[in-house]
């Protein structure tokens, strides 16, 4: 590596002060002979575990014999200077050095995986010894003290280049800008610091290469997995203009599975019940004094919080440190964002039980006003979150804030509908037809094909049901023993299609391969 302090050789000294280091690689794939030296040194000097890698070397066959060939490409973390996981990471776990290193602090990982499913180049994984989040870091221990990264050092072929990209004396810096290098995925602005020469773009493409028929790899576990995507096409491809075939790759399950797709569900449940009965008495159709909002609708939506509270606590991977988000919130994140409402909101239910228990009926028509637009944040700040995970393509919707509103209210109207049966049947009528209405809005439409397709026909089969029923219901003018019945079918279908078909959308989006 050549020292900003040595790339001028023996010039005058300057009277500019000192370029800031910026630390890039560029990985030459013109040299590359795919012998994984990299990979190996890199577990050794970092004691990365079995089953999980840092940095590891994907192969790809390309043409079509006798004009076939076997192109390499080395994968790891990108270094970004507008870094995801950086942005995600609620305790500054993952942070961003002045020199532009990404590097991690394992002491305060609480192991939420927003920084995996943030990463676009799925670099990022839970050590299965100490349970916390860490990637490639560029050796920084080593830079630190004057030496160069362990896969550098060990690359038989020079194919691994590190330098400092503000250095134009640098070897690093001179291919950057001399040369032509590509960037993987560059269309998510991420500005990766991880510079390729010579790379094929079948190998650059996590989906430019199809899959072996069957998902079999000699040397991994790639394809063993059901939630990943192995075909775009029911032939078996995906961008076939390269006729390649991927022939060695590294399989990375979901970060976020069925908790955070139950979370979604119970914290739709909790702010709907609020919301819902405050559209009721601002329609007309319900009174401030009614048992429903003074105390039954804010106890199942405090219930409702606490299941969502609990599911959040126990996805992490260090439970025992879900304190950090409070202690030291790093405020870019959501998911530290949602932490604060979720707290405002129980403040508010907590006080209006109180409330309505004491007979204070004032008290509840007062913290109405701060309830509404938190009620509100609570259904929708998981789009934001979802949108921090910028690698998923699915997530990427500016309409999914009022789509988790819409959830919210058709959750809420289900799971008060039994309630309001036994309290206040008077309402049965303008309840079935909030179900009715958000039903028909919500009524799902993508991933009627793939690996999640049974839980999106389920979801949307039973959501049908409900639509049908609380239409039904609500057209027969009468809160008879018949329409409770027919309501609660509805209540029950609705909300177990909604759960289905928010398991469908939270796993399909983290579905399609990365790297």
């Amino acid at each position: 590596m050549t020292s900003p302090q040595t790339a001028t050789g023996g010039a005058a000294p300057s009277t500019l002060p000192p370029r800031p280091v910026k630390w890039a690689k560029v990985i030459d794939h013109t040299r590359c002979i795919g012998c994984h030296a990299c990979t190996t040194a890199c577990k050794s000097e970092n004691e990365v575990p079995l089953s999980v890698t840092r940095t590891y070397v994907k192969y790809v066959d390309v043409g079509t014999f006798p004009q076939a060939r076997r192109v390499f490409q080395v994968t790891r973390c990108n270094q970004c200077d507008d870094a995801p996981c950086v942005t995600a990471c609620p305790t500054t776990a993952m942070y961003r050095r002045p020199d532009g290193i990404v590097d991690f602090d394992k002491s305060i990982c609480i192991g939420c995986k927003a920084c995996i499913a943030a990463c676009p180049y799925d670099a990022i994984f839970i050590n299965p010894d100490d349970h916390s989040a860490e990637k490639c870091n560029f050796c920084a221990h080593r830079i630190d003290v004057g030496l160069e990264p362990a896969c550098v050092v060990v690359c038989p072929t020079e194919a691994i280049l590190v330098g400092d990209l503000n250095d134009p004396g640098s070897l690093v810096a001179r291919i950057v800008n001399r040369e032509p290098v590509a960037v993987r995925r560059p269309e998510k602005a991420t500005l990766p610091k991880l510079f390729y020469r010579g790379a094929h773009q079948a190998a650059l493409d996590p989906i430019a290469a199809r899959r072996p028929e069957g998902g079999l790899f000699m040397w991994s576990e790639q394809g063993r997995f059901p939630h990943q995507v192995t075909s775009g096409h029911p032939g078996g491809w995906n961008n076939s203009s390269a006729a390649a075939l991927l022939s060695y790759d590294i399989p990375h399950q979901a970060p976020w599975n069925w908790r955070v797709s139950l979370y979604t569900w119970t914290k739709g449940i909790a702010a709907g019940a609020y919301l819902a009965p405050l559209l009721w008495i601002l329609g007309g159709w319900l009174s401030w004094t009614s048992a429903l909002w003074l105390w039954a609708a804010p106890v199942l939506a405090g219930a409702a919080l606490a299941a969502t509270g609990a599911l959040l606590i126990a996805d992490l991977k260090h439970p025992e440190r879900f304190y950090l988000i409070f202690t030291r919130p790093q405020w870019s994140s959501w998911l530290v964002r949602g932490a604060f409402i979720i707290a405002a909101f129980s403040g508010v239910l907590a006080a209006h039980v109180l409330a309505g228990l004491l007979g204070w009926g004032r008290v509840p028509r007062v913290l109405a006003l701060p309830g509404l637009p938190i009620a509100a944040l609570t259904a929708v700040y998981t789009a934001y979150l979802f949108a921090q995970a910028r690698a998923r393509d699915l997530w990427q919707n500016p309409l999914l804030p009022p789509h988790f509103l819409l959830q919210a209210v058709l959750a809420g109207s289900a799971a008060l509908l039994p309630v309001a049966a036994w309290l206040d049947p008077g309402i049965l009528r303008p309840l079935l037809w909030t179900l009715a209405g958000s039903s028909l809005l919500h009524l799902p439409h993508e991933m009627v094909r793939g690996a999640h397709r049974p839980f999106f026909w389920t979801g949307a089969g039973l959501a049908t049901l409900g639509l049908l029923a609380s239409l039904i219901g609500a057209a027969s003018g009468s809160p008879g023993p018949a329409a409770v019945a027919i309501g609660l079918i509805a209540a029950a279908s609705a909300l177990a299609g909604l759960i289905a078909y928010e398991h469908a959308y939270v796993q399909a989006g983290q579905a399609v391969p990365l790297a």
